[in-house]
């Protein structure tokens, strides 16, 4: 491994197991690299650029007993998620909380709805793959709804913005969202499983990108001016990625 942070992917073991991990910009005060294990099992060392890649493995290797508890933590934890079957009983994620998942059989048009902290799906006949249907189809509608609803609140505070940017919705396994160089702004809608803060904070990070086209160190301040926070908020929604994109 180079003394270059360009190098963005290295590898180290523990016992007989190889830890991969990547490397990412981390622009803060601090001279110190931060090392996160998120649930699906990546392992990012965020590192000020001032931190040489030699330093990171110094860092890794402190670590790496802890590092490895928590890959194996993440990998127990996820024996425990049965795949979707969209019968009554199971858990949705929506704005960040669970809602037990009702389904009701009875001759009608289909119809989902959130009463009372229950998501309740009416169909003539319980067909899982048409419930998974039915379930997609009023996420990406609620989906559309928030993510407008949350962008008339945050742009409000993004002076750099001139112009209010259009929303297209695309399911995607490894991203939440994108800023096109003409402003348009692609939003994962099962984002819309997350909490409101957490969706804030995307929507943000995309608007950002308006201004500054890279993670640059201006970049990261034009969003710690408006989000001083967006560290915690991200690493929360980093954690729960795996949860909320399980079904896709």
């Amino acid at each position: 491994m180079s003394n270059h942070l360009e190098q963005q992917q290295s590898t180290i073991s523990y016992g007989d197991c190889a830890i991969h991990f990547s490397i990412e910009p981390r622009v803060t005060n601090s001279t110190k690299a931060l090392i996160k294990v998120h649930a699906d099992g990546r392992v990012v060392v965020h590192a000020p650029p001032q931190v040489s890649c030699d330093e990171i493995r110094i860092a890794v290797k402190k670590r790496v007993r802890w590092i490895y508890r928590q890959i194996d933590y993440f990998e127990n934890q996820r024996k425990y998620i049965m795949p979707r079957r969209y019968v009554s009983g199971e858990n949705h994620f929506y704005l960040g909380r669970r809602h037990l998942l009702k389904v009701i059989e009875e001759k009608c048009a289909p119809e989902v709805r959130l009463l009372r902290g229950v998501l309740e799906v009416k169909i003539s006949l319980a067909n899982p793959s048409k419930i998974r249907s039915l379930l997609l189809n009023w996420y990406r509608q609620r989906a559309k709804a928030i993510f407008e609803l949350r962008l008339e609140h945050i742009i409000s505070q993004t002076l750099w913005v001139k112009d209010k940017p259009l929303i297209q919705l695309r399911s995607m396994q490894t991203r939440w969202g994108s800023c096109s160089p003409k402003g348009l702004l692609t939003l994962n809608p099962h984002l819309v499983k997350a909490s409101k803060e957490c969706i804030d904070y995307v929507l943000l990070h995309e608007l950002c990108h308006i201004a500054e086209h890279n993670h640059s160190k201006r970049f990261y301040r034009l969003v710690s001016e408006v989000m001083p926070q967006w560290e915690r908020i991200k690493e929360r929604l980093d954690g729960m990625a795996y949860f909320y994109l399980n079904d896709i």
